[in-house]
């Protein structure tokens, strides 16, 4: 394995943050923090518990996946995309880099920037509300299977793009949606019979249930589920990407 390529493109990903410092870091802290004071003053105040936790507290995990994804899915996207819309793409593909050690290192970089994103946005939400962390090792390994997993999915429409606007079509247009019917500012359980049985067809609502077990012991699905469920799309993920680099899907053509 070429780990000096791996480095390379790593290290380029991480230098592109720091230079849009306040659109990958500053803006979505920022808007957490309103979600925090929109939802945790105006429904709060009506709302005081969710299966024995505050309102407030219950609501972060929701906040953390909500703009954990969309920022894998962006950085991953955008970090591939740009390669392929300037031509630099014909330079990865034409060096002794493989389809393997080209995904390691653009959507490591995402992964990184989007738990660096998570931990950020945890220390926020302590600032507003109590965080009790019930299993901090099995938070963090939800947190990085998330980062990775929506990466390879940010990926692959990266690839799949051949504008600015479809980009922008799935995470807008379908993942944030998701993200909101699928349990981030609710339970599942507070649903009527039927729309209780449609929401587990969201697989946004295992992610957060998952991950809301890690910090309240507390979730909507068990935890076996949610963990099967975020394990197969990471594969299916996988499998895309090989599909795509092997075919050259979007790349060589």
């Amino acid at each position: 394995m070429n780990l000096n390529a791996i480095k390379a493109i790593y290290f380029f990903e991480m230098a592109r943050t720091r230079r849009t410092l306040m659109q990958s870091i500053a803006s979505p802290v920022l808007s957490t923090s309103l979600y925090f004071i929109v939802f945790g003053s105006a429904i709060g105040s009506r709302i005081q518990e969710v299966n024995g936790v505050s309102y407030g507290s219950f609501i972060v995990p929701g906040l953390v996946m909500l703009s954990l994804l969309t920022e894998s899915i962006s950085n991953a996207s955008f970090g591939i995309y740009f390669p392929k819309f300037t031509g630099t793409i014909y330079e990865i593909l034409s060096a002794p880099v493989s389809s393997m050690e080209a995904v390691i290192g653009f959507v490591g970089a995402a992964a990184t920037k989007s738990l660096i994103l998570g931990s950020i946005m945890l220390a926020t939400a302590s600032m507003f509300v109590e965080i009790k962390i019930a299993h901090p090792f099995l938070m963090v390994f939800f947190l990085i299977l998330t980062c990775v997993s929506f990466s390879l999915f940010g990926f692959i429409i990266g690839i799949w793009a051949d504008n600015f606007e479809k980009l922008q079509v799935i995470p807008m247009l379908v993942i944030t949606p998701l993200v909101f019917l699928g349990g981030s500012f609710y339970s599942a359980n507070m649903l009527p019979p039927f729309w209780q049985t449609v929401t587990l067809f969201n697989p946004i609502l295992y992610l957060v249930s998952g991950f809301r077990w890690s910090f309240y012991e507390i979730g909507d699905v068990s935890l076996e589920i949610s963990l099967t469920m975020i394990s197969l799309f990471l594969i299916s993920c996988l499998c895309v990407v090989a599909w795509m680099f092997k075919t050259g899907y979007h790349i060589k053509k």
